[in-house]
């Protein structure tokens, strides 16, 4: 997809807050540090549009992104990180599950693993919810470039088990392998919700 334009449009902690211009929402999903922003910019071509850190909980509200004037990437805060302060987490589940359960305009969700390390019982927790809510969602492992092919293949093949058989889409943040396939799977949502 050529990407003509991406700007931030704001943060929310609650529906009132959120666009209501009836676009198409692509929601990104995942653990803290696992690479969401990352991914984000990288898919965009753009440096710094979703704020990076190397410190886990950066991101605490849900963060729109308005493409091409047609659709929004949302960057959901990342779960599982214990140094966040215990009201701002405790806040963190409602908000996302009201977003995900109720949110007309969400045509898909990107569930982010780490290509490096097995799916955590949170990630689970996530895809089972979203599987049991009918929400329709795919599998991105994040940071593939850090594996050999052989480790990459293995650890795919473990993640997929742990997800319910699930396939899982590698993505590399730096060379951008899996951009083509992520982009197929985001249009795809985005032209069944026409």
């Amino acid at each position: 997809m050529k990407i003509k334009s991406a700007v931030f449009v704001k943060s929310a902690t609650a529906p009132d807050h959120y666009p209501r211009d009836g676009r198409p929402e692509i929601a990104f999903l995942g653990r803290s540090n696992v690479g969401k922003s990352s991914l984000i910019n990288s898919l965009l071509g753009v440096r710094g549009l979703a704020r990076t850190s190397s410190t886990p909980g950066r991101t605490q509200l849900i963060n729109f992104f308005l493409i091409n004037d047609a659709f929004y990437f949302v960057d959901f805060p990342g779960y599982g990180y214990a140094r966040v302060p215990k009201d701002v987490k405790d806040e963190w589940g409602p908000m996302v599950e009201k977003y995900l359960a109720t949110r007309p305009n969400l045509v898909l969700s990107i569930a982010i693993t780490d290509s490096r390390h097995e799916p955590t019982e949170r990630d689970k927790v996530m895809s089972e919810w979203l599987i049991s809510q009918g929400k329709p969602f795919i599998v991105i492992a994040t940071k593939s470039d850090k594996l050999s092919s052989n480790k990459l293949r293995v650890s795919l093949k473990t993640a997929s088990a742990l997800l319910g058989g699930r396939e899982i889409i590698p993505y590399s943040a730096i060379t951008r392998k899996g951009a083509d396939r992520l982009w197929r799977e985001i249009t795809g949502a985005i032209s069944r919700d026409k």
